[in-house]
């Protein structure tokens, strides 16, 4: 019975490592073309997406590529207007299928929470290198138990457990502070949807400390997450 099953195993085994052959080259195409098409992205948010100037412009990398895509198609579309993303997203006229290849490519960027380990045998620029990625944000005032009550009853359907976001809802965890306040007055201004369908949301039914706990919940969350 093993002997009559050797021959098509070895060929199934075959097909995969040819499909495999095929997909490599494909997947290292795509992954160029998404550092291609982010080039002129990177003088606001960052070689790694890293984004800058304590929030001014948000951290991307590790986003979730569907609600990156969502927002570059809000921005060309002009549903969520952000004068700075007009060159990128309509002057540019960047295709959908662009905008879904670089949201894939930023979301594979991975930034460390805490100072890698260095061997003795790397040398100045394998550290620098490493330590440019390294991204940490300061925690935030605010009573971090209360906030993870608060988060975890009504933020984590959507945002997940740990903050890193799902499908169309975006990550929280290792943004800037300053961003996502600046981000929370606009939705509770109401000059930002919360959603595809009403301005209003969970935001519009908390308190200003309420807040500013999960706030504080989720910078002392970036430090969990990073050891798991």
């Amino acid at each position: 019975m093993i002997a009559k099953l050797l021959p098509s195993l070895r060929t199934s085994l075959l097909l995969a490592a040819g499909l495999g052959a095929l997909l490599s080259p494909l997947a290292g195409h795509a992954d160029e073309r998404g550092k291609e098409i982010y080039g002129p992205c990177a003088a606001c948010h960052g070689e790694f997406g890293q984004g800058g100037k304590k929030g001014e412009y948000p951290r991307i990398a590790g986003q979730q590529a569907k609600y990156m895509e969502s927002q570059l198609k809000a921005f060309q579309k002009r549903i969520r207007v952000n004068i700075p993303m007009v060159p990128y997203t309509e002057e540019r006229e960047l295709s959908h299928e662009d905008m879904k290849i670089v949201s894939e490519y930023v979301a594979g960027i991975e930034l460390p929470t805490a100072i890698p380990t260095f061997k003795d045998t790397d040398d100045a620029l394998t550290r620098l290198q490493a330590m440019e990625k390294v991204m940490i944000v300061p925690r935030e005032p605010g009573d971090v138990e209360a906030g993870k009550a608060i988060y975890q009853k009504q933020c984590a359907a959507c945002h997940g457990k740990t903050a890193k976001g799902r499908g169309m809802f975006p990550r929280l965890v290792g943004q800037y502070s300053q961003y996502l306040k600046r981000q929370v007055d606009l939705y509770l201004k109401g000059d930002r949807p919360h959603d595809e369908e009403t301005t209003q949301g969970v935001l519009n039914t908390l308190k200003p400390e309420e807040i500013q706990n999960i706030l504080a919940y989720v910078t002392a969350l970036q430090e969990e997450v990073n050891k798991q």
